[in-house]
């Protein structure tokens, strides 16, 4: 397990040839030490080592993103990340979540949903510190989310706005399992898949009450489709692609 305390060692070694910038320098706005833990992160991910591991024995974090709209490319942002960790297909204990920084008045739309208001969001963590505790989370661990696309967009875009880096994370959709294990469910929505599922409803629209209802979904898909052959991720998209 890799953590952010090493780096401080390493960019002791290395801030002397940057400019002369001393400890807790920034680059490109950033902490240059944060910027250095992701890009060393991202540059020992082995994604093709992850389609090998039977899923019922795979450790994924499992996430979800509350987000002033849907598109970041035109300045929507993310204003909560929650995430628990699945070992094994068994839910952890140890779940992470943070409100992000936003000091703008919320669509009036987005605050009914999510119950979060600009007072609780205006003296929040910014949105690089709480990715670089995320990413301290995740490890390197393959990422799942219900519809992750837009999950996946928010996070591309903000990896390379704040640290110059492209994601190499893996990140897996639950459509993926729930296509092969259920191909002609028409459900879309999280709470329709619970209920079909039968999970109790908890903190609909809630970073973290989200991440562990598609946790619990992963958990009963990944059974779902292992008893129809799909040992690994590689099968999956093996299945998928045919």
């Amino acid at each position: 397990m890799m953590s952010f305390e090493p780096f401080i060692h390493f960019m002791r070694g290395i801030q002397g040839r940057l400019n002369n910038h001393g400890p807790g320098s920034v680059y490109g706005g950033q902490n240059y030490q944060h910027v250095a833990f992701l890009r060393q992160m991202q540059k020992e991910m082995k994604q093709d080592e992850v389609l090998h591991v039977p899923l019922l024995a795979l450790n994924v974090v499992v996430f979800d993103f509350e987000t002033t709209g849907f598109f970041p490319e035109k300045g929507d942002e993310i204003i909560s990340i929650g995430a628990v960790k699945v070992c094994g297909g068994k839910i952890q204990e140890d779940p992470f979540y943070s409100l992000v920084r936003y000091e703008h008045e919320l669509p009036p739309e987005i605050e009914i949903i999510t119950g979060l208001t600009r007072e609780q969001l205006k003296d929040a963590p910014m949105l690089s510190e709480v990715l670089i505790r995320f990413f301290n989370f995740t490890q390197h661990c393959p990422l799942v989310a219900h519809h992750a696309n837009h999950e996946k967009s928010f996070l591309q875009h903000a990896s390379w706005k704040l640290f110059r880096t492209h994601l190499q994370h893996r990140i897996v959709d639950t459509s993926f399992l729930y296509r092969i294990a259920e191909p002609n469910l028409k459900l879309v929505r999280l709470e329709d898949l619970c209920d079909h599922n039968e999970i109790s409803i908890v903190d609909r629209h809630h970073a973290l009450g989200d991440a562990k209802l598609t946790a619990q979904l992963w958990s009963i898909y990944i059974e779902k489709v292992n008893q129809l052959g799909c040992e690994t991720l590689r099968d999956v998209y093996h299945r998928l692609a045919r």
